[in-house]
């Protein structure tokens, strides 16, 4: 008799842990995986005029950035300066008065070690109507990985910034928009206080007592493939999502979710094309793999639209990541929709 009071106690406190521990799943899958609206699916639409005119432009200046220009870096500092040039050039041309950065990096981290060179974070500025004083940010870092002439990573992101820019230049929105290309995002510099370009304008914001509302990490956006099997995830996430590497994903913090949602959200109301979202926590591998994780740094909400990278993108960080591997088709789709994301934001 004692040994079977003892097996149904031992079988209620099972049952318990197990309805415990779905009930934690189930929070989590709400609170962290489950987001508004409903991503895209079926063959996309025919390309409008508009799209292919963008992919056009992007791929012409992806072409610059990283066929032409190519590897860029701290450790090849023409090359950077030759991008920073081009970034600016560009810029001055959409009608911009561009605001450079500078302050000194330490190269003994690098693989060839030289002497201090100075590196700079390149900034435009589009002053609210209304809300002057709430900013949001669009960011991309234009450095590459060293041996790598960097395509889609990050030239993707710098060219749809650099899109984005253009087709915003003269708008009138509500909030600050401000348009940041940031050096120094990747290894060695990743993460490293005063050297990291992205980690150090977000100190200078904070110091400065900026209000920013929001910041966008445009990220490695290029690399799409409707193939089963393309997209792989961290472990335990593989399950909650498809394995089509198909969609552009909006990746945040869990302390970022309101921004994760309210983006995605408005991409899905205007964009067709596939989109996923996650606010997970930022030890997750991938999660703060950019520059939106110096914004956390400094207490900002920061987000990351991304292809994924190193789980989907076969060149990542590679000499092979080249201008061809990258679909400027769906980079055009994904770029129109951020737009409208933004323009969202700026007009509340």
């Amino acid at each position: 008799m004692a040994m079977k009071l003892i097996t149904r106690a031992a079988v209620r406190r099972l049952r318990n842990l197990f309805l415990l521990i779905a009930a934690v799943l189930a929070v989590c899958y709400f609170i962290m995986i489950r987001m508004p609206g409903r991503s895209f699916r079926g063959p996309l639409p025919s390309a409008t005029a508009d799209q292919q005119t963008l992919a056009d432009e992007l791929r012409s200046d992806l072409q610059t950035l990283a066929g032409d220009i190519g590897e860029r870096n701290a450790f090849l500092p023409r090359k950077l300066e030759e991008a920073a040039t081009f970034i600016e050039t560009q810029l001055e041309q959409a009608g911009y008065q561009v605001q450079r950065h500078p302050f000194p990096v330490h190269l003994e981290l690098g693989p060839n070690p030289e002497s201090d060179t100075v590196c700079s974070n390149l900034s435009v500025e589009i002053t609210g109507s209304s809300k002057p004083e709430e900013i949001i940010i669009v960011g991309a870092h234009y450095d590459s990985i060293f041996g790598s002439p960097g395509a889609n990573d990050n030239g993707t992101g710098v060219v749809a910034a650099l899109a984005l820019a253009r087709r915003m230049a003269g708008s009138a929105p509500r909030r600050t928009l401000r348009f940041v290309f940031f050096v120094n995002e990747e290894p060695p510099f990743f993460q490293q206080e005063g050297q990291m370009g992205s980690l150090v304008y977000a100190r200078q914001c904070r110091q400065r007592g900026d209000n920013i509302i929001a910041m966008l990490a445009l990220e490695t956006m290029g690399c799409f493939s409707d193939e089963p099997g393309t997209q792989h995830y961290p472990l335990g996430l593989g399950m909650l999502y498809p394995t089509q590497g198909n969609f552009i994903g909006f990746v945040g913090g869990v302390g970022s979710r309101a921004l994760v949602r309210k983006c995605i959200a408005s991409f899905r109301q205007h964009a067709q094309f596939p989109s996923e979202g996650a606010a997970l926590p930022g030890g997750i591998p991938g999660v703060g793999w950019s520059d939106h994780w110096s914004f956390w740094q400094a207490g900002y909400d920061a987000i990351m639209i991304t292809d994924t990278a190193p789980f989907r993108y076969a060149h990542y960080h590679e000499a092979s990541d080249t201008p061809d591997q990258i679909n400027c088709d769906h980079l055009a789709r994904v770029t129109e929709g951020v737009q409208r994301v933004i323009e969202d934001m700026a007009k509340e």
